[in-house]
């Protein structure tokens, strides 16, 4: 059986700039599949070769697949449906198949709007997807179809939904196939060096109403750090890569095993070849700063912080129970750690005003990190908060969700001065940043790395792919009042997916982390329970585990989460 993966042909203006990424899924999943012994495993990377759908139907024509399988994030699920619909168009009889985060909870949107896929894939797929080829391979499909855990489909006019597959138990027992990416595609342009994006852990033992972490992979699972440097290890000498980012919504959260990566990283030598960077939280730096030199000597060199916004009223909303001065002091324990740091704001709620746009804009300047990104908030639609924002969302584009548009009209101002201030940020950010500190500021490494940088953030300005400008007919201040963010209005939210907004398992979890939280089974490195308030001489737990989006520690490494049904 022949099987095509496609990587959807979608850009937006955010992190693009940095370079190409090489897509993570691709490698995990050809992976599972020749372990089981499914070996004729093709790749196409329509987004890094920009690909337009008659050059697909070429590639399609010519490879004669099977089984086509694509992946979507909310931006590019009309893209991934289309890529789809294109397999369909040239070979009729190919058995088509998506998955991601999007069409896992959006599956009855999804399939009621579009007609080449056969099914969706609920979840992590390594597992489901090896049981839905070998029914098809055995022509057990259609026929054993809701039997096989994790699926969703139409059965005629009715949409199905399976029951949900368990997590992968062991993700140590999965081996990566990083040979099917072509990997002088993906460079990463402020070191000119070829990039990838393994991950040490999955999930997130935590249920914050914005975030989507927790609801896909479910259960907290954190790999073996000598695996994971086994994989890291492979990627520098069979594949040249000299820089990585892990792809975990918070690595440092079980500090036990994050230590033990980094003291394999140096035991190997690996720093001398290989640099990288993660995202994390303000509180962990606070926990860490007697380790952040030892981080760096094991080839740390870029945090991005989730400092999120300036302007304390919020940092209250999103619930992150940390103060704008942690954030500063954060930043300067980075910076005499020899760590670049990069400060992320979230812009364009609501309540968001010139005012508070302008305080980031200060703020970033005083606590002088490296490099700034002011994101749009972007509401994502399987999240309780989407639903708790009611009519204060009115675009349903999910193209647009893509954190450089503004989905969101705060009340204060209309989108066009929304996007006109943020763009001033950068403008002044970096326009003193290139004049008075790059070229200035240190020698030898962390020169070259921050010279890297602006020339990254140069040529999408220059091309005008940064933050989309050229796709909105951006100018400058000039342009207000005339932009185009280019809203399919005729998109909503269909009738079938507002029937069923929350799974049974997105319920079970709220309800296994606010049980662990009366119960006490997440203590926090002091040994105060999370969520519990330690000045209470009844300690009495709150009604969930706050933590990643609130909550001022982390979870001791020797507790675990329950694993989800």
């Amino acid at each position: 059986m022949r099987i095509c993966l496609i990587h959807p042909n979608y850009h937006s203006g955010g992190a693009e700039i940095a370079g190409n990424w090489p897509p993570a899924w691709v490698a995990y999943i050809a992976g599972s599949l020749k372990a089981a012994g499914y070996t004729d495993v093709h790749f196409i990377d329509a987004m890094t070769d920009h690909l337009s759908p008659d050059q697909l139907r070429v590639k399609l024509a010519e490879m004669q697949p099977d089984v086509v399988g694509t992946t979507a994030i909310t931006p590019s699920i009309y893209v991934a449906e289309e890529t789809l619909a294109v397999a369909k168009e040239v070979l009729p009889k190919v058995r088509t198949i998506l998955g991601g985060i999007h069409a896992t909870f959006m599956y009855k949107q999804v399939l009621s709007e579009a007609d080449g896929i056969d099914v969706i894939v609920r979840g992590e797929g390594e597992e489901i997807i090896v049981e839905l080829i070998r029914a098809m391979d055995e022509g057990r499909w259609p026929a054993e179809r809701a039997s096989i855990k994790g699926l969703a489909y139409r059965d005629g006019e009715e949409i199905v939904a399976t029951p949900a597959a368990s997590t992968v138990k062991d993700l140590d027992a999965i081996t990566p196939d990083w040979s099917l990416l072509k990997w002088d595609s993906y460079i990463y342009v402020p070191l000119g060096v070829k990039v990838a994006i393994p991950n040490m852990a999955r999930g997130c033992p935590f249920t914050c109403s914005f975030c989507s972490q927790w609801k896909f992979w479910r259960d907290y699972r954190v790999r073996d750090p000598i695996k994971v440097v086994d994989e890291i290890e492979t990627l520098v000498n069979e594949h040249g890569v000299g820089f990585f980012i892990l792809a975990d919504e918070e690595p440092t959260i079980n500090r036990r095993k994050f230590i033990q990566f980094c003291e394999e990283l140096i035991r190997r030598d690996l720093p001398r070849r290989v640099q990288w960077g993660i995202n994390t939280r303000v509180t962990d730096i606070y926990r860490d700063r007697e380790l952040l030199k030892f981080y760096r000597s094991a080839g740390l060199v870029h945090i991005s912080l989730g400092t999120e916004a300036a302007a304390q009223l919020k940092l209250d909303q999103f619930n992150k129970e940390t103060k704008v001065e942690e954030n500063k002091e954060a930043i300067r324990l980075l910076r005499e750690a020899d760590i670049f740091t990069e400060a992320q704001f979230i812009v364009g709620l609501d309540n968001e005003t010139p005012e508070t746009l302008e305080e980031t804009y200060r703020m970033a300047w005083d606590w002088q990190p490296d490099l700034a990104n002011w994101a749009m908030y972007t509401p994502w639609p399987f999240t309780p908060l989407f639903q708790e924002l009611g009519d204060k969302v009115e675009i349903f584009d999910f193209s647009k969700y893509n954190f450089v548009t503004p989905i969101m009209k705060p009340e204060a101002m209309d989108r066009d001065e929304l996007l006109d201030r943020v763009m001033n940020n950068y403008r002044r950010f970096y326009s003193k940043k290139a004049l008075f500190h790059y070229p200035w500021r240190g020698t030898g490494y962390r020169r070259r790395y921050l010279l890297g940088c602006l020339k990254a953030f140069m040529k999408a300005g220059f091309a005008r792919q940064f933050y989309d400008l050229g796709k909105v007919d951006y100018w400058g201040p000039q342009s207000k009042g005339k932009l185009n963010f280019n809203f399919d209005r005729t998109r909503t939210i269909a009738q079938a997916q507002t029937e069923d907004w929350q799974s049974k398992q997105d319920i079970a979890a709220q309800k296994r982390a606010a049980k662990m939280s009366r119960n006490g089974e997440f203590l926090m490195p002091n040994g105060a329970v999370a969520g519990r308030d330690p000045a209470s001489s009844e300690g009495v737990a709150q009604e969930s585990v706050k933590a990643c989006g609130g909550g001022t520690e982390q979870m001791r490494e020797d507790r675990v989460t329950e694993p989800a049904e």
